[in-house]
């Protein structure tokens, strides 16, 4: 039934009393929702009684009609700030009132369809107590409500009451057992509710265990970070590591001991004047900083400020993001400066939420750890975001975000329960049902073990969590993924049916389901661009153009397939990608007979040409991939740009993008950006992006000298026009009930911001509607949702 607000007018004087049961279904419990209906109600009038149960939340009110209107259109208009209405449905009680006022009544079990909330940033209301020396929770480091603190990463089973989180182990004193059964407290069944006398505690030790005599362990490790220490820090859902950010002694030491050699680190400061010393924040990225979520907020380092040159090497960018925790806010109370805040880990490993793994693993790091002995229930790392063309874009989901449900187009409440394994990089998984997708947060890159046995866990963990009984696993096409071969021993053992979802589809189709695109709507353009990805015909895909729904797709186009010449070396060392493009568009001969002299050209020289010649001639250990971010690493090697190696993954692309001149790519006409050529491939009749043109006007311009920057403009620009040709020869080749004038932009590549703006830009104005990620990221990040989807819309036709 709908609860769409009627006009109020005036109280009838005569009304036939009623009693209704008003289900309440989305983020809706450990937000303060029940104290809520329970103050509304006795605004209203309302006699009844509301419930937590495995659904959402349950009221049963009774009430004159013009009353329960009233009172159902403010549940909607006052809902509590971390609290998300995903539906109101209404049945009429037949039964009459047997009681006289209204009350919350205990949770009931079953089985579970709603949602964990995700973990939330400090309210203003919390962080106005622990400033305030009258207040008995006066600098207590886990002072929460429930309208902030902590969740997903306690919560250890649904329904979500303190018994089934890990504060279970504090009993709480006479003082916040009071604020906890008070409905008209903020406090009401807040389940971390806690305070210096009951709930955790948090101290500073040495690294060989001793603990310190501080008083106050805060600012005691404040003082210590302000004169060049590496703390350790328990966080939210992690260990991370600190240092003063203008320090380039402790950054660089911290970068070596870490073995995190030129990734860039997550910043923190104070308030938005301190960030805004070191970067430019506008109005929706302040927004961002200071919402619930409190996620790292990607801005452009063009302050009066610096930090030192070793936290972000090689870009032009800083991520930053203001304190989540009390404890956070506590810490930096007394620093002016900004704080690097990168994750407690070494190399690619998952950060420590252990107090004695973190001694063991960081113990060679940190000089000192700040410690707290509130168990972490589940590893949450900080979400990423970043602004773009005025929206936010999610480029690593976790905490303040995860594992908040994605509501489903039409069509999916009929789709079978899936599970989706996600892919191998930026690992998620995802779980969906009755038209909700609910995406986990951010894992990582399983090729470490140590995350790999983090993401059996996980899966295992969501799936008790939930209750979730999956009747079909949806796996990636590449049969070496590790989430692939968990997925199908976990279906063999189930005795349920495996999907497999090629990559770049799964990349579609995530960017349609997000966008709310209809499962039975006809298919669409789609321009997947990424690294890597095993293709239908068992070849690397990366550069796909794609005529797509759910069910299925059709290649359209692609980019040149060019050599990959040591296979997966030719990922960490992009002097090979360059080698094989150059060798693709020019014959050696005739390159050298060209460009002779360049320094590109003496490099590649000093190479086993001939080596790489027998392997790419003959395929060995030399696939043809049609990729993108390939084609990106190749550009970057010719212009000096990690040439000899990328020490993370897209380092050569992200650096590439911060080369580029602005001013360039502004102003000069579309004639000056380098051209691609679109050819057709034989035998398939594919339509090709061919990119000799390319690299023949970019050497010219290496060799007359050129800056670098305004190279970098042209190809990104030239890159773009030619994406947008291609889309536009495709739809004039499609006709109804093909839908050629909507196209899904996904895919890895799609992160950098001056591609994408470009091409979608660029798309827009050429009339089509361009579909692009908000909620997920374009990366592998996203993976999983659209294995989902495609798999679910498989499934209901079997």
């Amino acid at each position: 039934m709908s609860t769409q607000a009627q006009p109020s007018g005036h109280r009838p004087t005569v009304t036939q009393p009623v009693g209704e049961e008003i289900r309440v279904r989305g983020l809706v419990q450990g937000v303060g929702f029940r104290p809520t209906v329970w103050r509304l109600a006795h605004a209203c009038g309302v006699v009844g009684d509301v419930r937590n149960d495995s659904d959402g939340v349950l009221i049963h009110a009774w009430g004159d009609a013009w009353t329960i209107e009233r009172f159902i259109r403010s549940l909607s208009a006052e809902c509590p700030p971390l609290a998300r209405i995903d539906a109101i449905e209404r049945h009429e009680l037949t039964e009459t009132a047997d009681v006289s006022d209204f009350r919350i009544v205990a949770s009931v079990a079953g089985h579970v369809q709603t949602a964990v909330t995700p973990d939330a940033v400090i309210c203003a209301a919390c962080a106005a107590e622990i400033a305030d020396p009258a207040n008995r929770r006066y600098r207590y480091p886990f002072t929460n409500c429930t309208h902030c603190g902590p969740r997903l990463s306690i919560v250890e089973a649904i329904p979500y009451d303190r018994a089934n989180t890990t504060m279970a182990a504090f009993a709480m004193c006479d003082a916040c057992r009071a604020e906890y059964d008070d409905p008209g407290d903020r406090r009401f069944h807040a389940q971390p509710v806690a305070c210096p006398v009951c709930g955790p505690r948090v101290w500073l030790e040495s690294r060989d265990g001793e603990r310190a005599d501080a008083d106050d362990p805060c600012r005691a490790a404040s003082l210590l970070l302000r004169h060049g220490s590496i703390v350790a820090i328990k966080g939210l859902g992690g260990f991370q590591l600190a240092c003063d950010a203008c320090d380039e002694t402790a950054v660089a030491r911290l970068r070596r001991l870490k073995r995190r050699e030129r990734k860039p680190f997550a910043l923190m400061a104070r308030d938005l004047q301190a960030v805004r010393r070191y970067g430019t924040a506008g109005e929706t990225e302040c927004a961002l900083l200071h919402s619930a979520g409190g996620p790292i907020v990607i801005l452009r380092a063009d302050g009066a400020e610096r930090v030192a040159a070793s936290v972000a090497p090689g870009v032009g960018t800083l991520g930053f993001m203001l304190p989540s925790t009390p404890l956070h806010r506590l810490l930096m109370e007394s620093i002016d400066t900004a704080l690097v805040m990168t994750s407690g880990n070494t190399s690619e490993e998952p950060p420590c939420i252990d107090n004695a793994d973190a001694r063991a693993r960081l113990g060679r790091i940190a000089d000192v750890f700040l410690m707290h002995d509130r168990d972490i229930a589940r590893r949450v790392d900080d979400s990423v975001t970043r602004v773009v063309l005025g929206e936010t874009r999610m480029l690593r989901r976790a905490r303040g975000y995860a594992p908040a449900p994605l509501l489903l187009p039409d069509g999916f409440a009929a789709t079978p329960a899936v599970l989706a394994m996600g892919g191998e990089l930026k690992n998620t998984f995802c779980l969906t049902r009755n038209a909700q997708a609910i995406v986990s947060h951010h894992i990582g890159d399983l090729e470490d073990a140590l995350t790999y046995a983090d993401y059996r866990r996980s899966v295992m963990q969501y799936l008790r969590l939930f209750e979730h009984e999956p009747h079909a696993i949806a796996v990636d096409f590449h049969p070496e993924y590790l989430s692939r071969k968990i997925g199908c021993n976990l279906a063999q053992a189930w005795q349920i049916p495996v999907v497999e979802v090629q990559h770049h589809h799964a990349h579609l189709a995530a960017c349609m389901a997000e966008n709310g695109v209809a499962l039975d709507a006809p298919p669409m353009l789609g321009v997947a661009l990424d690294g890597l990805g095993l293709g239908d015909d068992g070849t690397l895909w990366g550069g796909e153009f794609m005529l797509a729904d759910y069910r299925g797709f059709t290649r359209l186009g692609l980019f040149k397939p060019v050599a990959m010449p040591g296979g997966t070396r030719a990922i960490d060392e992009p002097w090979r990608n360059a080698y094989a493009h150059l060798h693709a568009a020019f014959d050696w001969a005739g390159f050298t007979r060209q460009y002779a002299g360049l320094d590109i050209e003496r490099f590649l020289s000093s190479r086993p040409r001939a080596v790489l010649d027998t392997m790419i001639a003959q395929r060995v250990n030399s696939p043809l991939a049609s990729s993108a971010g390939r084609l990106f690493d190749a550009v970057a090697a010719t212009l000096g740009v990690c040439r000899e190696r990328v020490l993370y993954e897209g380092q050569a692309a992200v650096e590439l993008e911060a080369l580029v001149d602005m001013g360039a790519l502004r102003d000069e006409r579309d004639a000056c950006a380098y051209q691609f050529e679109i050819t057709s491939t034989v035998p398939h009749g594919l339509r090709c992006i061919e990119p000799w043109p390319m690299w023949e006007a970019l050497l010219d311009d290496l060799r007359s000298g050129t800056p670098v920057p305004v190279i970098a403009a042209r190809f990104h620009k030239g890159l773009a026009i030619a994406i947008v040709r291609m889309v536009e020869g495709l739809a004039d080749l499609l006709a109804e009930p093909v839908d050629a004038r909507s196209v899904a932009l996904s895919g890895g590549v799609f992160q950098n911001r001056v591609l994408f703006e470009q091409v979608a830009g660029r798309l827009g104005v050429a009339g089509f509607r361009v579909l692009t990620h908000r909620q997920v990221p374009a990366n592998d990040g996203g993976l999983a949702l659209g294995q989902a989807v495609v798999a679910g819309a498989q499934r209901r036709l079997a």
